[in-house]
């Protein structure tokens, strides 16, 4: 056994709880999974169903774990690890799975596929057999973390080029991006790129919100990875950030696996987590019902259809929240079929989008999320997911679907800046004699 094979079963050993041996032990080859999948549904080989991905773990887990697969290795189809099976394994759990877990919600016997598929990835990120892209991501956001001081004066020169644009938008030369204000109330952590702070700039602006930005990126790769260790701590960065600035909310820019680790899985890895943590579509969608946001849908009129991102959504639970502003912020809403829990994934989650050499192959399991929306008619297709939203614009480029990505924040602003406009240029009512004798 090659030393590689050998960090690999260790690292499968670390990831073998009760929910991973139950998802490796119950499947009943129904084959009812092969159909919910995105990638089957693009290519109906049996090599693309769950099931099938799946088997490629279960063959090395019975001969390892199984007594008759240690006996008896050709009844149950047990074999030993090889690297060469490595090399198949990440092309499946990192090329053919995006850790969706349609699957998981059409399987009878609730069979887990993803965490399958996470185990996998652990194995492979050990043996380092990952996606090198994946890992120098990762590694980035520590590194900028590290070195800290030496990024700190670029980005709040960045921060505060963004500033003016925000003044201009709002037409109030005292509007601010904050950084690093101790005792706000919310810290904003955005991701790479002025898309997703500017719009949420203007809204906390508009709500008169106590803000501050933080100095990090959402994204996690090492999540992506199945690293724990990178994965805690690029976590770690915002939750220390945000315990020194004592905030009382973390809220998230639109992020499905973002929202995965900081929502859900954060809290049972860190023991001091004195802070909510939401994402801006929950805030905003408060802020709507409140009515603390003047919207006007007309700024958007051409038909609008939403893509539920799976870490959102399926995984997180944010399925009507986004309809509700959408409905408050468009003229013509059109769901896809299907939507919500079931609607189709993209094609580019769990990272997949950013690795180029995958490229071709993520187009083809995208063609069931293209259909989805040539079906609904719709100009515009929204996502509040980063990734999906490449996915998308890469989907869109590919099949010359002749549509529009947009984030869900850039919507609402539309909404509110049209409604902002209005106001200002409204004429005031004239006073009735009533009033007029009054004063």
């Amino acid at each position: 056994m090659s030393e590689l094979v050998q960090q690999a079963l260790a690292a499968f050993e670390k990831s073998l709880d009760r929910r991973l041996l139950a998802a490796l032990e119950v499947c009943a080859r129904c084959g009812i999974c092969a159909e919910s999948c995105h990638v089957f549904a693009a290519e109906p080989d049996f090599r693309n169903a769950p099931a099938a991905k799946a088997e490629a773990v279960r063959r090395f887990y019975r001969r390892h774990r199984d007594p008759i697969g240690r006996l008896f290795p050709w009844w149950v189809g047990a074999k030993d690890l090889t690297e060469a099976d490595l090399d198949e394994l990440a092309e499946l759990a990192f090329g053919s799975c995006t850790l969706c877990r349609r699957c998981t919600m059409n399987c009878p016997m609730g069979v887990d596929t993803a965490l399958i598929m996470r185990a996998a990835r652990a194995m492979l990120t050990a043996a380092g057999k990952a996606p090198e892209m994946l890992v120098q991501l990762a590694d980035a956001a520590i590194a900028r973390e590290e070195n800290l001081e030496l990024f700190r004066e670029f980005y709040i020169d960045q921060i505060r080029e963004l500033e003016r644009e925000l003044q201009e938008q709002t037409g109030d030369p005292a509007a601010r991006i904050p950084v690093e204000k101790e005792g706000a109330e919310i810290l904003y952590v955005a991701l790479s790129g002025a898309h997703t702070i500017l719009p949420a700039a203007i809204l906390f602006h508009a709500v008169g919100a106590d803000w501050t930005l933080s100095m990090f990126e959402a994204a996690n790769y090492g999540y992506f990875l199945a690293d724990l260790q990178r994965a805690k701590a690029i976590a770690r960065r915002i939750v220390e950030e945000a315990r020194r600035l004592k905030v009382k909310e973390i809220v998230l820019a639109e992020c499905g696996h973002a929202y995965t680790v900081l929502r859900w899985e954060a809290p049972n890895w860190f023991e001091d987590f004195p802070f909510r943590v939401r994402s801006i579509i929950e805030v905003a969608a408060e802020w709507i019902e409140q009515g603390r946001l003047p919207l006007d849908p007309s700024a958007n009129p051409e038909p609008v259809t939403y893509h539920d991102s799976c870490n959102l959504g399926r995984n997180g639970g944010l399925l009507e929240e986004p309809r509700r502003i959408l409905r408050a912020v468009v003229r013509d809403f059109r769901e896809m079929n299907p939507n919500r829990a079931e609607n189709f994934c993209c094609g580019g989650g769990a990272g997949l989008v950013a690795v180029p050499e995958w490229y071709e192959k993520r187009m083809r399991a995208g063609r069931r999320k293209v259909e989805q929306i040539q079906k609904t008619g719709a100009r515009i297709v929204v996502a509040s997911c980063d990734n999906c939203r490449l996915q998308l614009g890469d989907l869109n480029d590919y099949y010359q679907l002749g549509v529009r990505i947009s984030g869900l924040m850039d919507l609402v602003v539309n909404a509110y800046l049209a409604a902002r406009r209005s106001s200002l240029t409204r004429p005031a009512p004239i006073p009735t004699p009533a009033q007029v004798s009054a004063s």
